[in-house]
């Protein structure tokens, strides 16, 4: 490798890692999806510290949720951060007002978060990381990774591994607090656990892909076809334009 060769390769790796980080960005929600995410709990736990009213906690956390949403679609902004906020705290105000029991607000979540670590392994050990399926599209490149680029497989194998071991360690102090500290314990555990283990997965998930294949860009593939594909026609239909006169000269002839 020469020395003009090695800024090239440098500036590509640059470019790889740049891609991939407003990838996971997008994907994830960024620092504005965080807060989203820990805004409504955050709310529910503290105003049920203070006066150990389920429905009023409910009620606030409720509120700011879809307030978010609406501060989302005034600024024209993608809602699906939001919405899925306010799909989660409403299934968490629903079971708890059904049971009577504040903890139960926090137990949809939870078991969210368990089936989504489940899910995370057992398509990794099916071939198929639910990582690559999430990020294929944001990356443009779908799912050739699975036959195409196996060193990007491997990445999001890893990757998913790394998320579905991580939420699996957030359910086993979790789920034994629901059982045995109070609603106040639970809920502040839950909320200082909401962001460490996601950036710690998320920058795992950076650090893998990083170092993985660029993506194959499947659109910019098809789009290349379909130019390639117009460009054979018109040279098939330039070709039968010059060849028809001189057949119908040879026709006069004879």
């Amino acid at each position: 490798m020469t020395s003009l060769d090695k800024p090239t390769e440098d500036t590509q790796q640059d470019d790889a890692r740049a891609v991939t980080e407003a990838a996971l960005f997008e994907a994830f929600g960024g620092v504005r999806g965080m807060v989203e995410t820990v805004l409504p709990g955050l709310l529910f736990v503290t105003i049920f510290t203070i006066n150990k009213d389920l429905h009023w906690s409910a009620i606030a956390a409720l509120a700011v949720s879809l307030l978010l949403v609406v501060v989302r679609l005034v600024m024209r902004d993608t809602v699906k951060h939001a919405f899925s906020g306010v799909f989660g705290v409403a299934f968490g105000v629903v079971f708890a007002m059904m049971t009577g029991n504040a903890k139960d607000f926090y137990l949809p979540g939870m078991l969210y978060t368990l089936g989504l670590a489940l899910a995370y392994i057992v398509t990794t050990l099916c071939g198929v990381p639910l990582l690559g399926l999430i990020l294929g599209p944001v990356f443009k490149e779908n799912l050739s990774w699975r036959t195409r680029n196996p060193g990007r497989k491997k990445a999001y194998a890893k990757a998913s591994w790394a998320w579905g071991l991580i939420l699996l360690a957030k359910c086993a102090i979790l789920f034994p607090l629901y059982w045995w500290a109070n609603t106040a314990q639970l809920g502040w555990v839950l909320v200082a656990l909401k962001i460490p283990p996601f950036l710690l997965a998320v920058w795992l998930t950076w650090v893998f892909l990083a170092k993985a294949p660029a993506p194959i860009d499947v659109f910019a593939e098809m789009e290349a076809e379909e130019r390639a594909e117009k460009e054979r026609a018109e040279k098939e239909r330039t070709a039968a334009a010059e060849a028809e006169p001189s057949g119908g000269r040879h026709r006069r002839e004879a």
